[in-house]
């Protein structure tokens, strides 16, 4: 009998997809490339993070065991009236330095602006100056200016006016020390919002001067509204470093300026320091820079709500 099956022609396979494909490959190359950026950020970054919240909760004097005391840490610097002396004076000295120092700023960056400055970038290179100059020779230098026989008491007393105890004065501490962040940081910001200034299209200030506004009104209806992100990202760097303080109170005031009779400086992160490495209190060290994190946190996000108010509504309002 012959076969009367009739052969079906066969579909061609389709070929396996590899697994190591070129896509793949191309993947891992560009996740190697930017590898150490995160295997960095993780060693020097994430991990101390977490470690000084696990620290937190022990009782530590990095040379013995690790003991473990829960909440006790915080009760205790909550506990101590040194560590809320250190609070009020950070929040006083980043208030008196950073405020007047983001308003000079801005006026430093419209004059850099100006078309009537004919040395602009001499004038930019000397107002960054300071941002790269040592801390601690900065510290020092306005240490002989503010000291009780310095030039700015000099300045005072011809005025007709008593000296001013900068360094031992509880308000004279705290201005000599926000006038040298002041100076540090005003050059710095101000290129920051120049840049922001020189992004402004020119047609919107001369379509103003058209509809007859002022430069006052230009400066709150045009200039801060566009400045908004410029502003932003100031408000928080600058928030962010004034808690940070602690190179210029240590120097100046010597010692850290943690000792019983200089508490008129002494900062939170000085306060740390001395705990640990002063009294190796490691644990409750941890605890005050956990705070010092939440605090900041929240700082920062209440000054980016009020600088974000701050420019107004872009939509509203007449030139």
């Amino acid at each position: 009998m012959a076969d009367t099956a009739i052969a079906r022609p066969t579909q061609p396979l389709e070929p396996k997809k590899r697994f190591w494909n070129e896509s793949k490959k191309s993947k891992l190359t560009a996740y190697l490339f930017i590898s150490p950026f995160f295997i960095l950020f993780s060693i020097f970054g994430l991990y101390p993070i977490f470690f000084t919240i696990y620290l937190s909760f022990f009782k530590w004097d990095a040379l013995g065991p690790m003991k473990y005391v829960g909440f006790k840490n915080y009760d205790l610097i909550i506990g101590d009236p040194t560590f809320w002396i250190s609070f009020s004076n950070t929040i006083i000295m980043a208030l008196m330095g950073t405020v007047p120092q983001l308003i000079v700023a801005l006026f430093v960056a419209v004059m850099l602006n100006s078309a009537l400055n004919k040395f602009k970038s001499i004038f930019r290179i000397l107002y960054f100056m300071p941002n790269i100059t040592s801390i601690v020779a900065v510290t020092l230098v306005f240490s002989t200016l503010f000291g009780n026989n310095g030039m700015v008491n000099w300045i005072l007393n011809g005025l007709g006016f008593e000296s001013v105890p900068f360094n031992s004065g509880w308000w004279g501490v705290k201005i000599a020390i926000s006038t040298m962040v002041m100076w540090r940081w005003m050059g710095y910001n101000a290129i920051i919002f120049l840049s922001g200034l020189q992004s402004i299209p020119t047609d919107i200030y001369e379509a103003a001067k058209i509809d007859g506004a002022s430069r006052w009104q230009q400066l709150v209806h045009i200039t801060l509204p566009l400045l908004r992100p410029f502003i932003l990202f100031v408000t928080l760097t600058s928030t962010i470093g004034a808690l940070q303080l602690f190179t210029e109170p240590y120097v100046f005031l010597g010692q850290g300026g943690t000792g019983s009779t200089r508490q008129e400086g002494v900062t939170m992160v000085t306060y740390l320091y001395s705990e640990a490495f002063r009294n190796s209190f490691f644990g409750t060290a941890a605890a005050t820079a956990v705070l010092l994190f939440i605090a900041t946190i929240l700082i920062s996000l209440i000054n980016m709500s009020l600088s974000s108010r701050m420019g107004g509504d872009t939509g509203g309002g007449k030139a």
